[in-house]
């Protein structure tokens, strides 16, 4: 067996996932005391992974967390990804961190930053337990935020692109696909949702070469269709209903 068959694809981390997660992401669920909010653009995330909460000061859950207990408030931060473009099963992974909310003493009195005790991440095919030291080392891929929009152009603008790239599965994607759709995209790859009248499988297609940036995701995929077959790694479970 040749050296390219025995090496592991490259893929993010599990930590490196949860990073991605976070950097795209403009809402979450807080739940504290029991009760969830939905909490839409009121959030940031530092480089080391920090999350702050950036509440109205006379809001009654900012005054919740400023009168909670000395050493924080007991919560949980659900983050959702759900894919950007009209496929079947839209929700790729549920990033969840736990931990108590401290208020941050900060100019507006509404801030207050999540210590976090536990990092979970769950997708369709596993579930991971992420470690505070690899969440906070981890950096999110260099495609993330750029994501969304690099997914839909494809979808919208490259149907024939989209449907070159399910014809490199060859005889290994089972027969009767009725739509492929993008799903995701990080530097190491692209990957699409083929989806069957009954049910769906992933196609992951590796790129020739790690791309830094969108322009050069680009270029990988471009190079992707006139690369011998034999040179792409592809994963495709059993359709799922």
């Amino acid at each position: 067996m040749s050296a390219a068959h025995d090496t592991v694809p490259p893929e993010q981390t599990a930590a490196e996932h949860v990073r991605s997660v976070l950097a795209r992401a403009i809402s979450l669920t807080l739940t504290l005391e029991g009760q969830d909010v939905d909490l839409i653009g009121m959030h940031s995330v530092d480089a080391d992974g920090r999350i702050t909460l950036h509440l109205p000061a006379d809001s009654p859950l900012a005054v919740r967390i400023a009168t909670g207990p000395g050493d924080g408030s007991p919560a949980v931060l659900e983050f959702t990804d759900i894919a950007p473009t009209p496929l079947r099963d839209r929700v790729r992974a549920r990033v969840t961190v736990s931990g108590r909310l401290v208020p941050t003493g900060a100019p507006g009195g509404g801030a207050a930053r999540l210590e976090p005790a536990r990092v979970t991440l769950r997708t369709a095919t596993a579930r991971h337990e992420v470690g505070l030291g690899a969440f906070a080392l981890a950096e999110a891929d260099p495609l993330a935020v750029e994501e969304a929009a690099m997914l839909t152009h494809l979808a919208d603008a490259h149907e024939d692109m989209v449907a070159d790239l399910v014809v490199l599965a060859g005889s290994r994607l089972p027969h009767g696909v009725v739509r492929a759709m993008p799903l995701a995209v990080d530097r190491h790859g692209i990957t699409l949702r083929c989806e069957y009248r009954e049910g769906h499988c992933d196609l992951r297609l590796l790129f020739p070469a790690t791309a830094r940036d969108a322009a050069e995701a680009g270029e990988q995929v471009r190079r992707l269709l006139t690369t011998p077959r034999c040179a792409h790694h592809h994963r495709h479970p059993s359709p799922r209903p």
